[in-house]
């Protein structure tokens, strides 16, 4: 499979506000997340993960209890790719309006 390239800083801003709640830090695209509980938090990184291995694209995150802490970056372009803000919009999608 080709991998995207790497997008260029003004790409990178001008994307951006189509995937809410997201900010760049550094290369990546991150979002921090408050769940419910655990159980929800578990349950919506089980989905992202779906969603991750279809796409053969993983984020890097970290759970504690009911937070989740989600990036996406492409390491084999050294930065932000298009497959980064498709997976960001995937997460906004699991989370509903």
């Amino acid at each position: 499979m080709v991998r995207p390239a790497r997008l260029s800083p003004e790409e990178v801003a001008r994307r951006l506000p189509t995937v809410p709640g997201w900010e760049v830090v550094g290369d990546s695209l991150r979002r921090e997340l408050v769940f419910k509980d655990f159980q929800r938090a578990f349950a919506f990184m089980t989905n992202v993960a779906l969603a991750a291995e279809k796409a053969d694209h993983h984020p890097n995150w970290s759970n504690v209890y009911k937070r989740v802490a989600i990036e996406w970056t492409t390491h084999d372009a050294g930065g932000l790719t298009e497959l980064d803000f498709e997976l960001a919009a995937a997460v906004n999608a699991l989370l509903g309006p």
